[in-house]
């Protein structure tokens, strides 16, 4: 499946994650990040082409295939498939779809506009996901509802710290609201990180509950966030602004190990 293809050249730590779930939903999970990552190429990558136009056309194929439940673009193709047999909400859809949007119209945000962008850009990709763990539980998606947020509003705050560099010097964004590059220091920093960690807190409360087959994968790709926040707060706020922090693959080894153990023993 081209999806498959695209999350393992593109993220190691979801790839890991997804590859740990139970056989029977990596592959919906695949097709929802294929979708995710071909959008967010388009507004992140395409800077000398008709990037709008280009961007209508994908939304509109997008819609398209959800209805006929058939796309000649396999990541759509596979993206609808999961939509279809899930029920995906198509407000989700619209909303993520806008959030991505937004990266072609504006530079910097307020506290609103953020906190708009992140719902769209993440925790929908997180309630997509979430309709796939549950299957059809409407009871148990209505539970972890609001940690499927959490998690995936950590996951967004987290790249954001660890892009900023690249967000602001490639890309002329910033996204935290009221953040100057030029007076970023240890203070902010550390609000940010705060704030962050409350939302991880959050999260694990969902991910204890979700199903055997799924919580695993979950946990690990949380594991893997926790452990790159934890090295950006190790680092100096003006050394973060000059190079992107990573988790290396021996690294990501011993967490796979330590997480294996933990969900092992129900020690969440």
């Amino acid at each position: 499946m081209i999806s498959r293809l695209t999350t393992r050249n593109y993220s190691t730590s979801f790839s890991l994650g997804i590859h740990m779930l139970g056989r029977d939903i990596q592959e919906p999970i695949y097709a929802i990040y294929g979708f995710v990552r071909y959008a967010d190429e388009i507004v992140d990558t395409f800077f000398n082409t008709p990037q709008q136009v280009i961007f209508n056309e994908f939304s509109e194929e997008t819609s398209k295939a959800i209805v006929r439940q058939f796309s000649a673009n396999p990541i759509l193709h596979s993206f609808q498939w999961v939509v279809n047999k899930y029920g995906i909400d198509p407000a989700l859809i619209a909303s993520f779809l806008r959030s991505m949007e937004l990266d072609l119209e504006k530079s910097d945000y307020n506290r609103a506009d953020y906190q708009d962008y992140i719902y769209g850009s993440a925790e929908v990709v997180g309630l997509m996901c979430l309709r796939v763990f549950c299957d059809n539980d409407k009871e148990l998606y209505n539970e972890l509802e609001k940690p499927a947020r959490k998690l995936g509003e950590a996951f967004q705050k987290v790249n954001f710290l660890r892009d900023m560099n690249s967000d602001m010097a490639d890309r002329g964004r910033v996204y935290f609201p009221g953040l100057d590059f030029s007076s970023f220091d240890e203070a902010q920093k550390k609000s940010i990180e705060k704030e962050i960690k409350t939302d991880f807190e959050n999260a694990l409360v969902g991910i204890r509950k979700l199903r055997k087959d799924a919580r695993f994968g979950v946990y690990l790709a949380y594991i893997y966030y926790l452990e790159l926040l934890n090295r950006i707060e190790k680092t100096p706020a003006a050394t973060l602004l000059r190079e992107r922090q990573s988790v290396p693959g021996m690294e990501k080894f011993l967490l796979l190990i330590k997480a294996w153990f933990f969900n092992k023993l129900n020690r969440l």
